[in-house]
């Protein structure tokens, strides 16, 4: 057993050494550690009852992970997408899959497997490549989590339900009654460890916080997800739904950040060993025979699922070239697939041979991932984007253009611009990406064209050299920050003015080289401001005086604002967005009889600290007491681990 693990240790370090420097993801790194390690390949490693029980332990850690992650406010949040385009992928794919598997000749339950295993996608991967390519923020990323999100839920029914497949004598009736025996005892365990995680574990873990251990509460995390995965195992289960249903229940508290981290290390080298068992189970030679047949299923799987996650986004009323991204980025076999064929394996459902071409597929579409993801926005753009305009005609919609000003974007902001333009005679051309608001313009008579202010060659048939000013309308940050760099290269004197949502990326933007940059929010609330003011007879001048400071201030007077369960409309942005939250110090409080200058605040500040009837200015040298009222101001996950410091010291 020791050589074994120091063998299996060896070919992970070199193999995942050797990925990351070629940039490939880590997982496929493991998968080829366990093809050459296995019984199948070099046949190094004898002890694979201890490994797989090991690799049963990195599923429990991963489902666990998972049930942290989930946000059920997130959720309702995004609840169009993943319920919306989601569902519709999983649903499409899964019965594609189906009936292919039907047609093979599989029976009913080896089918639904396979199915389940292709409908989804690598999350791991996925995510990992999308922020590293800080493309989180589009709207090409959010559908693909949503529907990531999806399938991470769907999971949990086929682990409670592959066990009961496995069983040939539960037939028709019987097995129906045995599917609802399952959700049943699933819903009792649900219900079970959601009464623990609001009434018991809060206390525990406040207990063991306040021992100030990093050894006691790793162990008490791990004690937690391993007694939830015994609880549902002892029900007939999945141990996997049980970490899951554990790490679901924890994820809303407050120690949730530090769980993670925590849990995090013993996740990814079990995850690890998980992935290499699953390389020991593919015959390498049976893939190798049948290559042709292996690639052939690869192409049409990346085929398949983007084209179905272009229609579901299409039902949904997303914009083609958006859904198609999507579904390029989501083509691939992800790691919960692995852990069903993984299960399917152990109870026999599926054959070796059947497990081994699978295995297969899916390392080769995980391999392609980074660059699919990399590539799925030109790939989409080039697939979906019709040649309504090409660059000449941009070029002769410009052509007459002079001291003109170009107007980057038509939606209903750039509409506005472009009306009173016209009433003041000022010519303008608007460049536009979606086709049918373009032809619908062109047909009443309006100077817009279709193309992409972003690129060069469209900017400069535009006459951007002739041009008076630009006025940038839409709120895609990339494409804003490529657009500003391009005008300053171009025609550094020329004024742009942006349009924002809000203020997040004011200073960038100016910095780029915007003139002038015009949050919607911040303003909005000026002109109810100074329509108050001016309504409560303040003069005219005064307000204006008080409007331009604010604007010149950079609106810090507007930022920061008490946050409520109706305040999030869109939780990833809100995520990032300053808020104050009112922070209690107690008589046990870490904070207690220390100075201001030693907390831990990293990115919070206290705007203000209320002592009774007094409102006390947070100069370093204050000594905080307890009973004191901080007003702090920040991010929320910055203000969450704020507050766990403050009041515990961790």
């Amino acid at each position: 057993m020791y050589t074994d693990l120091l063998i299996l240790l060896f070919a992970a370090v070199l193999l995942v050494a050797t990925f990351r420097r070629l940039g490939l993801p880590v997982i496929l790194a493991y998968l080829i550690a366990g093809v050459l390690l296995g019984p199948h390949g070099l046949a190094v490693i004898t002890g694979q009852s201890i490994m797989q029980t090991i690799a049963e332990l990195g599923i429990v850690f991963l489902m666990f992970s998972l049930g942290l992650e989930f946000s059920l406010p997130k959720l309702l949040a995004m609840r169009r997408l993943v319920l919306g385009v989601g569902m519709l992928q999983v649903l499409l794919t899964s019965l594609l899959f189906f009936a292919i598997g039907w047609w093979w000749g599989l029976g009913l339950a080896q089918s639904l497997v396979v199915a389940g295993t292709l409908a989804l996608s690598s999350t791991a991967v996925v995510i990992k490549q999308l922020g590293e390519q800080k493309q989180l923020h589009t709207r090409r990323a959010q559908l693909g989590v949503s529907v990531l999100l999806f399938q991470d839920l769907a999971v949990v029914p086929l682990l409670v339900m592959i066990p009961i497949l496995a069983q040939p004598e539960v037939q028709g009736s019987a097995l129906a009654a045995e599917i609802a025996w399952a959700t049943l005892k699933g819903l009792f365990a649900l219900f079970t460890l959601l009464a623990v995680g609001k009434w018991l574990l809060p206390l525990l873990f406040h207990e063991v916080a306040r021992a100030r251990s990093d050894e006691l509460f790793v162990l008490s995390a791990l004690l937690v997800a391993l007694l939830a995965a015994f609880m549902t195992h002892s029900l007939g289960l999945s141990m996997a739904l049980g970490a899951f249903l554990a790490g679901m229940m924890l994820g809303e508290s407050h120690y949730r950040h530090q769980l993670e981290v925590d849990i995090k290390p013993f996740r990814d080298v079990l995850m690890g060993l998980f992935f290499i068992t699953i390389g020991m189970a593919m015959e390498w030679d049976l893939v190798a025979r049948a290559w042709w047949q292996v690639l052939i299923c690869v192409v049409l799987l990346v085929l398949c699922k983007s084209l179905l996650v272009l229609l579901a986004g299409r039902l949904m009323g997303e914009r083609k070239r958006d859904s198609m991204a999507a579904g390029i980025m989501l083509s691939q076999v992800g790691e919960f697939g692995f852990v069903l064929l993984a299960l399917a394996l152990h109870h026999g459902l599926l054959d070796q041979q059947l497990v081994s071409l699978l295995i297969g597929i899916g390392i080769i579409s995980i391999a392609m991932t980074p660059w699919l993801v990399t590539q799925a926005h030109s790939l989409a753009r080039s697939l979906t984007d019709p040649a309504l305009l090409t660059r000449s005609e941009v070029a002769q919609s410009g052509l007459s253009k002079n001291q003109h000003v170009i107007i980057a974007g038509f939606g209903r902001a750039g509409q506005t611009c472009a009306r009173f333009l016209k009433i003041e005679e000022i010519p303008f051309l608007a460049l536009d990406l979606d086709p049918e608001r373009v032809s619908e313009a062109k047909l009443a008579g309006e100077q817009v064209a279709f193309g992409d202010a972003s690129r060069r060659d469209i900017l400069l048939a535009a006459g951007l050299l002739r041009a008076r000013l630009v006025i940038i309308t839409f709120d895609d940050r990339k494409r804003v920050e490529a657009m500003l760099a391009l005008i300053r290269e171009l025609a550094a004197d020329l004024k742009v003015l942006v349009r924002t949502r809000d203020d997040s990326f004011l200073e960038q933007y100016k910095q780029a080289g915007a003139f002038e940059v015009i949050p919607e929010s911040q303003e909005g609330a000026l002109m109810l401001v100074s329509h108050l003011l001016l309504n409560c007879d303040i003069p005219i001048g005064r307000v204006i005086r008080r409007m331009e400071l604010e604007r010149s201030s950079q609106y810090r007077f507007l930022h920061g604002f008490y946050w409520g369960d109706q305040s999030a409309s869109n939780l990833e942005a809100d995520q990032l967005l300053e808020r104050l939250h009112p922070l209690l110090l107690h008589d046990q409080a870490w904070a207690v009889g220390r100075e201001v200058r030693e907390l831990p605040l990293d990115e919070v500040r206290i705007k203000e600290v209320q002592r009774g009837d007094q409102s006390l200015e947070p100069r370093p040298e204050l000594v905080l007491a307890a009973g004191d009222r901080l007003i702090l101001f920040g991010t929320v996950v910055a203000m969450e681990q704020a507050e766990q410091r403050l009041l515990e010291g961790r």
